[in-house]
């Protein structure tokens, strides 16, 4: 479970105890969210040079004493909710470069009689407490000097001894959880001097008389107070701002997350007669549940006028009357985002008079939709420099606009603008205009130093010499495809080019130039990381960076013109060859010969008209013409012989000839010789005969032997041609008168039988 620099991830494995094997290499160990119940002496005791122990959510309820000795180098310690009913000073005692100790949502009832934190003199934060912690005692914090952050959760903390958190001298930032203000007003006596950020959690400000207890904040040095999760009345605000105007050193208020309960009727008007240093005001998530009945705050207007930035984000406001804009004169910030503000009710805010410092104004995510009236609304306002109104409905923007004359920043984004228009301010420095439906980008802006295009249609970039001073651009989540060389040249002079998370069409030319352009890496945000490939020629979802296409790839014109010049020489050099070697004629033979094997072996009696087709070598000719035909046509009765020269179809093709005349013929008579072997059209009659004539009967041929010639002469393939010159007896051309006369009267049986 560990990486390379050590970190090792143990958490949500379902153990039951630290694993063992545990060594000096380790500096991270998490086992948070497993079912860990007691932490040994002996678990620890390897990994001494571990820096962050998370051993949150587990069950932890017993830790023997020495359990952390050997950590001196750690730094971050866990231990929140788990099942500790009681803290010991002895486990923290070796944890000297202890920074963070978290010790929230246990059983514990209190600290101990003592201080568990003496020993941790490098103690940043401490996160303590639980629903069950209900007592701090006197000497809890000893030894604890300065707190970057000290989070208490006191809900039902009952008993608080005076002076206890006094032994801090400084803490940066307090959180309490508290109910009881008797209890907070204890506590933030001790602090007077020592909190620089106050944060109070769900506590309820409803009792106008309790909040005499609160008086003693007026002493505080605290420069920001913050109220999360707190209930306010009608009748508790007015004590509470009576309270935090005479703080001699408040600059920020914030109210997070709370409730009132009421419509601004306050019946005790605040004078600002002491309160000099107030100039932050926070308000966030504000529930007034009948917020349409709220008043204009007259009440506190002379509050107002010192205040420099004021938020007041998601809390319903539909209206900030005239008078209290008025009022804020100093104002330079001013947050009103995820309200309910529209055309008129803007119209009516922001009036003459109104906001007269404003240099920032955030109106994103409420209910405007005319841009027209939005920019005349606020043309007024001499100082504003940034106006952020995205999120609203403008839907088209209109031709012209009149907006602040020294208007640098605008931010126009997910406002369903199709289309950009010369209404935008000539005056600006920084435009977004990101989640629209653009298309194209083509206004002359030579202000303009940023451009914000995310998530658009567009399908090229801006054209970059009407944004001649234009130094970062972002383009992120459109439909580029590529961009040319000379697009990117356009561009040099800047800083930053964002093109990420576009479908790239990865061409040779596209590939070409961003491999070979050093100064990518410099400029192109997320370079090569988040560009990839979308396109036939490469791996979709490939870095572009990485894709290396093919000179096939890269020259398929040329690559098809050579393949085919080469397929048009190959097949004009197959041509040449096939007429050299004739090799139309011989696929034409082997075409005949798979024919004439699917034909029956045997001719129907009518068909026959030869007694014999006779199979011979021209050069024996003579022999064959002039003696064996003489002798058995002649004879009585005469035989019908077949002879190629003689009884062939003229214009018939010759293999269809001696395939008809096998087939017509009783018998086939063979004329071997030397010169029958060497001769091929013999060879073509044995090989288009021997499988009809050799299959059934060995009395369909008859071989004459017309001089002396061995059996292996004869082409291996016909193997049972071989066999019966081997095995079968056959007629020998005899050189004597009377011994042919026997070989006629044998042959003549033979072609009759």
């Amino acid at each position: 479970s560990c990486d390379a620099s050590q970190l090792c991830n143990c958490s949500s494995m379902g153990l039951d105890f630290i694993p063992p094997g545990l060594t000096a290499k380790i500096t991270l160990l998490n086992l948070a969210y497993n079912r860990i119940k007691r932490i040994q002496s002996q678990d620890l005791q390897q990994a001494v040079n571990l820096r962050a122990l998370l051993l949150q959510s587990n069950q932890i309820s017993s830790i023997d004493e020495d359990s952390f000795q050997s950590l001196a180098k750690l730094e971050l310690l866990d231990l929140s909710n788990n099942s500790l009913a009681h803290l010991s000073p002895l486990w923290f005692r070796h944890l000297f470069l202890l920074q963070h100790l978290h010790l929230q949502g246990n059983s514990y009832r209190d600290l101990g009689q003592s201080s568990p934190f003496s020993s941790l003199r490098n103690l940043s934060s401490l996160h303590l407490g639980n629903p069950r912690f209900s007592v701090i005692r006197q000497g809890n914090f000893e030894g604890i000097e300065l707190l970057h952050k000290l989070w208490i959760d006191g809900s039902n903390l009952s008993q608080y001894e005076q002076g206890s958190l006094k032994s801090i001298k400084a803490i940066n930032h307090m959180i309490i959880n508290i109910r009881s203000i008797n209890i907070f007003s204890e506590i933030v006596k001790d602090c007077l001097h020592s909190v620089a950020w106050l944060e109070v959690r769900r506590i309820a400000f409803t009792i106008t008389a309790e909040m005499q207890l609160l008086r003693v904040m007026s002493s505080s040095f605290a420069k920001k107070i913050s109220f999360r999760q707190t209930l306010l009345t009608d009748a508790t605000v007015p004590e509470i701002v009576s309270i935090l105007e005479g703080m001699p050193k408040l600059v920020e208020l914030e109210l997070i997350d709370c409730r009132l309960l009421g419509t601004g009727q306050w019946k005790m008007h605040i004078q600002a007669n002491q309160s000099q240093t107030l100039r932050v005001l926070t308000i966030k998530n504000l529930s007034i549940e009948e917020f349409y009945l709220f008043t204009d705050l007259t009440a506190v207007e002379d509050l107002l006028s010192l205040f420099t930035r004021v938020t007041v984000q998601n809390t319903k406001v539909f209206l900030v009357p005239c008078r209290i804009s008025q009022h804020l004169l100093s104002l330079e910030y001013l947050d009103l985002s995820a309200n309910l503000i529209g055309d008129q009710s803007l119209k009516h805010s922001a009036c003459q008079g109104g906001w007269p410092s404003l240099q920032t104004l955030n109106l994103s995510q409420n209910s405007l939709s005319d841009l027209e009236i939005t920019s005349k609304s606020l043309s007024h306002l001499r100082n504003l420099i940034v106006l952020d109104i995205s999120q609203n409905n403008f839907g088209d923007m209109p031709d012209a606009c009149t907006w602040p004359k020294h208007l640098k920043y605008l931010n126009l984004s997910s406002t369903q603008i199709p289309k950009v228009t010369k209404c935008i301010p000539l005056t600006l420095e920084v435009l977004d205009v990101s989640g629209n439906n653009l298309k194209e980008f083509g206004l002359q802006l030579s202000n303009l130093k940023e451009l914000y295009l995310t998530r658009n249609q567009l399908k090229t970039l801006p054209g970059a010499a009407p944004i001649p001073n234009l130094v970062a651009l972002s383009v992120r989540r459109n439909k580029l495809n590529s961009f040319s060389k000379e697009e990117f040249e356009s561009f040099r002079r800047m800083e930053l080019l964002d093109a990420s998370d576009n479908h790239f069409i990865c061409s040779c030319e596209f590939l070409s130039f961003i491999q070979h352009e050093a100064r990518l890496a410099q400029v192109l945000v997320g370079w090569p990381d988040k560009y990839v490939c979308d396109s036939p020629l490469a791996v979709r979802g490939a870095q572009v960076g990485a894709v290396h296409l093919s000179l096939m790839e890269c020259h398929r014109s040329l690559m098809v013109s050579l393949i085919c010049v080469l397929m048009f020489l190959v097949i004009l050099l197959l041509v040449a060859v096939g007429y050299k070697y004739h090799v139309v004629w011989y696929l034409r033979m082997t075409w005949a010969w798979l024919q004439a094997k699917r034909k029956p072996k045997r001719a129907p009696p009518k068909d026959i008209s030869y007694d014999a087709f006779v199979s011979y070598s021209e050069n024996d000719s003579e022999w064959v013409e002039n003696t064996m035909v003489r002798e058995l046509e002649q004879a009585c009765p005469p035989f019908r012989l077949c002879l190629h020269k003689r009884d062939f179809v003229p214009g018939k093709w010759i293999v269809d000839n001696i395939i008809d005349s096998i087939e017509k013929s009783r018998k086939t008579l063979f004329v071997l010789s030397e010169h029958f072997v060497q001769s091929e059209w013999c060879k073509y009659e044995l090989d288009f005969s021997h499988f009809r004539l050799f299959d059934e009967n060995n009395d369909a041929a008859i071989l004459v032997l017309l001089e002396p010639i061995q059996s292996q002469a004869i082409p291996k393939r016909f193997c049972k041609l071989r066999k019966i010159m081997n095995t079968k007896t056959y007629l020998e051309w005899p050189a004597g008168e009377e011994q042919q006369q026997m070989f006629w009267f044998n042959l003549k049986i033979a072609l009759r039988s």
